[in-house]
């Protein structure tokens, strides 16, 4: 059986960041789905050190995907080694280097180099595979480049925060309340309306419509939720967010707790960065920076921020523990 060819692309770009800085963001995958565009969730599986394996979920068009990276950390080169699994091309992993080099103290060059095996497609869909691929690897690196030239201000746009509430009741029907989403417009006052899809058990992606907010306006987020019902928890991202949210991450996890359960919500958030031009000629981008209480600066952000997200989850959390203490009287 002969060998199957094996497809190269590499691609370089300067970066206005230390070289140390870029490779900590490439490190560090478990932050990428509240720094990057695409990554919805990361686990770590395995780590010693210098070899780990990652369970990653990203966004893909309008699907989910899943797979498995393989990586080989070297701090001290400045190089992350990876190889993709993934599932829907078994025995055809994408390999690849990152490689990041000083250019000066305030500048680098980083550069994505990746090995993929062609499917055997006609002619006219490889070469659109192709420019796929080289399309992936600049889109990787600029998205990259985005965060890492804002690495100065990260830890002012940055906020996380969590929300603890014990609840009277069975751990599983907590669960189901927070599971079912579609329901929640009957459930609780603050969502007005909510269209989910499931393509796959356990991976929602649903649009959200939020009213009854203290300054009174509707906001509408579109996300992805993983529910893992075994470990009583649900991950999910914020895919469309209003202003001044530029990215929102989060976790409920329920633990048993002496006689009822433990629910807590932790969220991450990424605020837009008022030093960032917005684009004249996006009138969604002029949309999404829209902050009516942008005056008050950074500080009053981060609080208004959260504020409102931690009582909209306290306020879940509440309306799902009296769900469940009306559920197990009615069975009484």
């Amino acid at each position: 059986m002969p060998s199957q060819r094996v497809r190269t692309s590499e691609h370089t770009a300067r970066i206005a960041a230390p070289a140390g800085v870029v490779y900590g963001l490439l490190a560090d995958a478990v932050r990428w789905p509240l720094l990057l565009p695409a990554p919805v969730h990361v686990e770590r599986i395995d780590f010693d050190g210098v070899r780990e394996r990652l369970r990653l979920w990203d966004v893909d068009g309008e699907r989910v995907r899943s797979f498995h990276l393989n990586r080989i950390l070297h701090p001290h080169a400045r190089t992350v080694a990876f190889e993709q699994e993934d599932t829907a091309r078994p025995g055809a992993p994408t390999t690849g280097t990152w490689t990041i080099e000083s250019d000066g103290d305030t500048h680098c060059r980083v550069t994505l180099r990746q090995d993929r095996t062609p499917e055997r497609l006609p002619a006219t869909t490889t070469a659109r595979s192709h420019r796929e691929q080289d399309g992936e690897s600049a889109d990787r690196i600029a998205e990259l480049r985005a965060v890492a030239e804002r690495w100065e201000r990260l830890d002012q746009l940055l906020l996380s925060f969590e929300d603890s509430v014990h609840l009277q009741g069975p751990a599983e029907l907590v669960y189901d309340f927070l599971h079912r989403i579609q329901d929640w417009p009957e459930r609780l006052p603050h969502i007005d309306a909510v269209d989910v899809r499931e393509d796959a058990p356990g991976v929602q992606i649903a649009a959200v419509d939020t009213g009854a907010a203290p300054d009174g306006l509707t906001r509408t987020t579109r996300g992805v939720r993983l529910c893992f019902p075994a470990a009583a928890r649900i991950v999910f991202k914020e895919l469309l967010t209003p202003a001044p949210i530029a990215a929102h991450t989060g976790e409920w996890s329920l633990t048993p707790d002496g006689d009822g359960v433990r629910v807590v919500c932790a969220q991450q958030v990424l605020l837009h960065d008022p030093h960032t031009p917005h684009n004249p000629r996006d009138p969604q981008d002029r949309q999404d920076r829209r902050d009516p209480g942008a005056a008050g600066g950074l500080a009053e952000t981060r609080r208004r921020v959260r504020t409102r997200l931690g009582h909209a989850s306290t306020r879940t959390l509440h309306l799902a523990g009296w769900r469940a203490r009306t559920a197990v009287r009615r069975l009484r």
